[in-house]
């Protein structure tokens, strides 16, 4: 059985060696970080948190922990000085999901409205889809974007003057332009409403300073420690000091149990780099590479969802190609290009089937791809679906 997983491990990394990865939410981590997640780390449990939590949480529930203390609170300390914040930290969180579900509980109750981007227009399962725990558990109420695809801020301000939600939500999981923090913010006091981050696409741009920050205006930020932070998967919320007891009680013990120490580990090592001059360089090839293939998209007819990027991500329209989103991504597997559906703004098909797909760099930028790859990968892209429609 172990030789059988072994085998299916090396076939994985086949694919992921020989792929086109353009899927905007996956990377490719270190050696280092991935010595941090497969280390002995994973033998221990450390329920609760280091005895001197600045919270004022309870310590650990089990002996031993001295050792995970120091790297719980080295890997608190690093992402700190990565976002250069004084914002307390949680970096337990298994995924962003769990710290998405987490951070709402820390500050609402069952059936509180919540004012957030819809998931045809970008947003998260967790921002408020019907089949999430977000739709199932709150009163969601979405803005919109305009005709061209952009937030729409005075949508934002109506809507929140409307319906008086307790927390408007900010970030998308396929949004491809600068979100202005500082206008929700406004919106958000003037209702006297929480205001939350959900940075997990775009938390590497903000760590090398490529997008504008939301520390200093969101009372909660949550982001996952993969995709652009180039770390392993896994979670972690920000927030502001005097929140840190409800948020730390809303991860342990409402939400999880034991923390992955070895899983904490990757994420400090994932800081560290984080903070290196290659990173920033890294995270500034993201966005040139990803506004170079755009742009050739563009170019070659394409509907580019707001007309083009200012991230590392795209959305394409595919609705007059004459295929769908689902064709497309399962037609672009048999050549070993890997991308995903997504639905687009005003989207006539389910989420299922959509009738666009997404396109992220970060992945292929950090195998060393520069924008004269991601062009010709683009020309490739065409080639294969107008093959696709040709003989549909």
């Amino acid at each position: 059985m172990v030789k059988d997983i072994l085998e299916l491990i090396e076939k994985e990394k086949k694919r992921q060696d020989e792929n086109i990865e353009l899927i905007a939410s996956e990377n490719f981590v270190s050696e280092d970080v991935l010595k941090a997640v497969g280390s002995i780390l994973t033998n221990k449990y450390s329920e609760g948190y280091p005895a001197n939590r600045t919270s004022g949480n309870v310590g650990r529930y089990y002996g031993g922990c001295q050792v995970v203390d120091e790297i719980e609170e080295k890997c608190c300390d690093l992402w700190r000085k990565v976002f250069n914040t004084d914002y307390h930290v949680n970096v337990q969180p298994h995924c962003g999901s769990t710290a998405n579900f987490a951070a709402y509980f820390s500050v609402l109750n069952y059936g509180d409205t919540i004012l957030s981007m819809s998931l045809d227009n970008g947003a998260h399962l967790t921002h408020g889809s019907p089949v999430s725990f977000s739709g199932k558990f709150f009163n969601m109420v979405f803005y919109d974007v305009d005709d061209n695809g952009f937030i729409d801020m005075e949508d934002v301000k109506r809507k929140a003057e409307e319906h008086k939600p307790k927390l408007i939500l900010a970030g998308a999981s396929a949004y491809s332009r600068i979100i202005h923090f500082d206008k929700f913010k406004e919106i958000a006091d003037s209702i006297g409403a929480y205001f939350m981050v959900d940075m997990a696409h775009i938390a590497g741009l903000i760590a090398a300073g490529v997008h504008p920050t939301p520390f200093g205006y969101a009372d909660i930020i949550t982001t996952t420690t993969h995709k652009t932070l180039r770390g392993p998967r896994g979670g972690m919320i920000f927030c502001k000091k005097e929140l840190a007891k409800k948020v730390d009680s809303a991860i342990f013990p409402f939400s999880q149990g034991g923390p992955l120490q070895h899983i904490i580990a990757g994420k400090a090592v994932a800081a560290e780099e984080c903070l290196t001059e290659d990173y920033k360089k890294y995270i500034e090839q993201v966005v040139k590479n990803c506004k170079a293939m755009c742009n050739e998209f563009i170019k070659m007819g394409y509907k580019v969802i707001t007309g083009g990027t200012d991230n590392h991500l795209f959305l394409l329209d595919l609705s007059d190609k004459g295929i769908t989103g689902i064709e497309c991504q399962e037609m672009l597997d048999k050549y070993h290009i890997t991308v995903n559906k997504n639905c687009i703004p005003n989207e006539t098909r389910s989420p299922k089937v959509a009738s666009g797909i997404r396109i992220g760099t970060p992945a292929m930028t950090t195998k060393g791809y520069m924008e004269k790859d991601f062009i010709e990968v683009a020309h490739k892209i065409d080639e294969y679906i107008k093959e696709f429609v040709k003989n549909k």
